[in-house]
């Protein structure tokens, strides 16, 4: 299955990008490599890779830019951004570059693996224009985008993963851990309050009354459930 997927590797740390082209490779994916941004624009437009692996700080074009510069050229595969700091997490959370979701260095190269196979499990082997349908919304999880009435909202990666994660798991009691560990990851710090006010903010995007929610519900004492 692997032998299809193109990856484009976009890096400026030439030993980085070895370490992790030859881990990709090995695993049986072929991989493309940049070392710039005005370059591995051109690629991903030309070859159309399944998934890009982006660096935000790149000589030349930010990776925000590429990530930018692409979705506006119709490139909806998926692109995980690959951030030096937890810090420029927030960044991509507070702009909205059309990134699927991210991955922060220094990160180990089974837990980059993982995240590829999973995705490309989730992604792939659903169609791509397949979207989630409930109610009258459509749910994009590739470009996190939430049509309501036709209209476009964004979500934010986290509020994305959350979407996706209820959308998969219909009409089941999810606890909160389980949600966390899904959405943030083994390594992550993270505690139920700041949980609650991602739901909360999704709330205020999919319910027509936030405050007493039809579909994202809480199950006092345990965790949420999607009813659809």
């Amino acid at each position: 299955m692997n032998k299809e997927i193109k990856i484009a590797l976009v890096e400026d740390d030439e030993n980085l990008r070895f370490l992790v082209s030859e881990r990709l490779t090995l695993e049986g994916y072929k991989v493309l490599e940049a070392a710039d941004g005005a370059t591995a624009e051109n690629m991903i437009l030309n070859e159309k890779p399944h998934i890009v692996l982006l660096d935000w700080m790149l000589p030349g074009k930010q990776g925000s830019e590429v990530c930018t510069a692409i979705r506006a050229k119709g490139f909806d595969n998926l692109v995980i951004m690959m951030t030096a700091k937890a810090q420029d997490v927030d960044k991509i959370e507070a702009y909205y570059f059309g990134v699927s979701d991210y991955i922060t260095k220094p990160f180990n190269m089974d837990v980059l693996v993982a995240m590829i196979d999973n995705k490309i499990k989730f992604t792939l082997n659903t169609d791509k224009s397949e979207a989630h349908k409930f109610a009258n919304m459509e749910h994009h999880p590739n470009t996190h985008t939430l049509l309501r009435d036709g209209k476009k909202i964004e979500l934010t990666i986290l509020e994305n993963r959350i979407l996706l994660y209820f959308l998969n798991n219909k009409n089941k009691v999810i606890n909160r851990e389980e949600l966390m560990m899904e959405v943030w990851g083994y390594n992550a710090d993270v505690n139920t309050r700041t949980l609650d006010m991602h739901i909360v903010r999704l709330r205020k995007k999919i319910e027509n009354n936030p405050d007493s929610p039809q579909y994202l519900q809480t199950v006092r004492g345990i965790g949420y459930k999607f009813v659809e």
